[in-house]
């Protein structure tokens, strides 16, 4: 048991260091998108079993709104702070509130939107304040807008991976596997060529599909076997906890008072939905991959 969280902290923590490396690499967002996903797509491939299993036609839907989800990201964090993206990435909830009733057929009760008028606020507090363009974050305001779309196509995946993974526990693995694949493919028209890179840019992007994202998904599909998901869902919150970390010590990009409010309030909103009684949380927050045991 003690082995399993400490393997989904892990995965969260290098989830967490996406902004940061996303940043250090002076790759374009597409060519960061691309080489990122592909990666990610081989070593999810060869060290995930489950990854290379069941894949259908019926995961294509969901793989296209990760693979948009992984690029909107990537350029989020091109634009905006690593904090911003990541926070605004959480505002997931605010979507499945709407989702939820028509796809999966859960009904919206009044708790959940006390927690949906919490993210809402944190999400405007983000606009409410102009972050000052900088170097690493040239156009915070079109980087804030990706990234709520990003949130909103999250929303969408984490939504049809518990639809696909309804007596599948593969389909989410594979899902994700095959979102990657689509991103790498679907980015390399406006990647290419890759000239002109310097050493630590491929050493950048490199790091991002080994261990950001392929590495991390091993560590957390290990984690999952060993820990409910409730647990699990508190756990992976370490992830936009230590985002702004990485970015401040590597960068210098601390996040200012109103986007580190805006983004208290997403995560905490989605801490207290998390700690509710089982009958009263909004179940459509939970990604499938996390739902073992609801």
């Amino acid at each position: 048991m003690i082995g399993a969280r400490l393997a989904i902290i892990a995965a969260a923590a290098l989830f967490s260091t996406g902004g940061a490396a996303i940043k250090a690499a002076s790759f374009t967002a597409w060519q960061v998108a691309c080489l990122r996903s592909a990666i990610a797509a081989v070593v999810l491939l060869s060290f995930v079993p489950a990854a290379r299993r069941g894949w259908s036609w019926r995961m294509v839907g969901v793989a296209v709104a990760y693979a948009v989800t992984l690029v909107s990201y990537v350029t989020a964090s091109k634009l905006t702070t690593a904090a911003n993206a990541i926070f605004l990435e959480d505002t997931a909830p605010v979507y499945l509130v709407l989702a939820g009733p028509l796809l999966l057929k859960e009904r919206v009760r009044r708790v959940d939107l006390v927690v949906i008028a919490l993210m809402a606020a944190g999400l405007a507090i983000f606009f409410a304040g102009s972050e000052s363009a900088t170097a690493i974050a040239p156009d915070p305001w079109r980087g804030n807008l990706i990234g709520a779309a990003t949130g909103f196509t999250w929303a969408i995946t984490i939504a049809g991976l518990r639809w696909l993974s309804r007596g599948n526990d593969g389909a989410a693995v594979a899902t994700a596997a095959m979102g990657n694949v689509l991103a790498a493919v679907a980015t390399i028209g406006f990647a290419w060529p890759f000239s002109a890179a310097r050493v630590t840019d491929w050493l950048a992007v490199g790091y991002l599909g080994v261990f950001q994202v392929g590495l991390a998904y091993v560590l957390l599909a290990h984690g999952l076997r060993g820990v409910a998901a409730l647990e699990a869902s508190l756990l992976i919150l370490v992830e936009p906890a230590l985002t702004p970390v990485w970015a401040g010590l590597l960068h210098g990009e601390w996040p200012s008072a109103l986007s580190t409010l805006g983004g208290a309030l997403i995560v905490g909103a989605t801490a207290a939905q998390l700690l509710m009684p089982p009958e009263r949380r909004l179940r459509a927050k939970l990604p499938a991959l996390l739902d073992r045991d609801n």
